[in-house]
């Protein structure tokens, strides 16, 4: 493997260790989803997001079968597509997570990239993480504003 062409893959994110299945094939490196039960290019953001998963998993109990990703909608006629999109036992969005690679800095366009996906999705939570710095807001739906949240939103079983 050319460690240059995936010096990403030596960066420690903000994360517990995971074992993830990687496998090379003709130069370019996969990563096998356990949720689509497939392999995936392993591009920066995709390395975040597998880690976000895990996490979110195996640390805060969410139940994989709630968890959809890169689902499509739409805003301003334009087709986009969100990261992580957790659902509630009633099928309802819960919590919308946008995952940027780890050089991508967290700033007010990328909070506001999230809160503009939610306004289709209307989840009452959402986050985004470059897997070095999480940042999660709770959206009020009243006043129309997010909230910074101190830790990950609790998803009740």
């Amino acid at each position: 493997m050319d460690a240059q062409k995936y010096g990403f893959l030596d960066t420690p994110l903000n994360f517990p260790q995971f074992d993830f299945k990687l496998e090379e094939t003709e130069g370019k490196i996969s990563i096998f989803d356990s949720l689509r039960k497939k392999n995936l290019i392993l591009t920066p953001e995709e390395w975040v997001r597998q880690h976000m998963i895990a996490y979110l998993i195996h640390y805060h109990g969410y139940p994989k079968n709630l968890i959809a990703l890169e689902k499509g909608l739409k805003y301003n006629q334009l087709q986009k597509r969100s990261d992580i999109l957790v659902l509630d036992r009633e099928g309802g969005a819960f919590l919308l997570i946008e995952c940027k690679a780890p050089e991508v800095k967290l700033s007010q366009k990328t909070v506001q990239q999230v809160a503009v996906y939610n306004q289709a999705i209307q989840a009452p939570f959402v986050g985004i993480s470059n897997g070095l710095q999480h940042v999660f807001l709770a959206f009020d739906r009243a006043g129309k504003s997010y909230d910074q949240l101190s830790q990950i939103p609790r998803f009740e079983v």
